[in-house]
């Protein structure tokens, strides 16, 4: 049986409708108010899932605030059991977005090790890998291709750190969302030419409503939305994107023709 399968049905049948909405309240937020506020919002603006820091406390704090399943992010394999044992429905290696800025990037064989090493701690647990935006398209391909032979069960994509927008308006959020969407595109098209067609693909990292329904329409099963959300101050305001960042997503859900 597949490990997607022990996520809860109203998310597996998001991922499997190709409209799977993650608010993301960050890797390195450890602030349980902020992750409340960010937790509850995801909750009332309609998200299917919620990823915070991988601390046990942060995932029942976010589940009692949004009553969403809650994913743990992380690039220590380490910290995931305890996270697990908390209540978190998965777990997921990276993003990497904070850790640019000082100077930390990722490999293709340190994510690789991480996997593995995540994989023989959690055997039953789903797992999500992000695949760093700094290589080239082609090895992010390939990467992709390998993390999930080394039990990978969701793939991420990101870029909008790398992204150099120079527009205003919808303009400057598609050029903010090119690296992503890109990766995306491409890496859901190495996935289906290794018969890994089954395997999601989030989305995340500068994305906007404006370039949600382009994820999709790229080959996302799902988005993942960080700081279109967690940077604001106000609950009603997140709240607000949120249920936009959704009815985005309701434009882009596929219809497909009844059998």
């Amino acid at each position: 049986m597949s490990r997607l399968a022990q996520l809860p049905a109203p998310l597996r049948t998001a991922l499997a409708e190709r409209r799977a909405l993650k608010v993301i309240a960050g890797l390195t937020n450890f602030d349980a108010a902020s992750v409340a506020r960010i937790s509850r919002a995801a909750g009332l603006g309609g998200a299917d899932l919620i990823d915070v820091a991988c601390d046990p406390a942060l995932v029942a704090l976010a589940a009692e605030a949004s009553g969403l399943p809650i994913c743990v992010s992380a690039v220590d394999a380490e910290l995931f059991p305890a996270a697990v044992a908390a209540g978190a429905a998965m777990v997921e290696i990276g993003n990497y977005d904070a850790f640019y800025p000082l100077g930390r990037v990722f490999d293709a064989a340190e994510v690789l090790q991480l996997t593995r090493r995540t994989r023989e701690l959690l055997p039953q647990v789903v797992l999500s890998v992000t695949v760093p935006h700094v290589l080239p398209l082609d090895q992010q391909e390939q990467l992709a291709v390998d993390l999930v032979a080394a039990g990978a069960d969701i793939i991420q994509t990101e870029g909008g750190t790398s992204a150099k927008p120079f527009s205003a308006g919808s303009l400057g959020l598609i050029e903010k969302a090119a690296p992503t969407l890109a990766a995306a595109h491409s890496i859901s098209r190495a996935l289906a030419a290794a018969d890994q067609s089954a395997v999601p693909v989030l989305c995340a990292s500068g994305l906007s409503a404006v370039t949600l329904p382009m994820a999709i329409a790229a080959g996302a099963a799902g988005v993942g939305v960080g700081s279109a959300v967690n940077k604001l101050g106000d609950e009603l305001a997140m709240v607000a994107v949120v249920r936009s960042l959704r009815d985005a997503l309701g434009v882009a859900q596929v219809v497909r023709p009844a059998a």
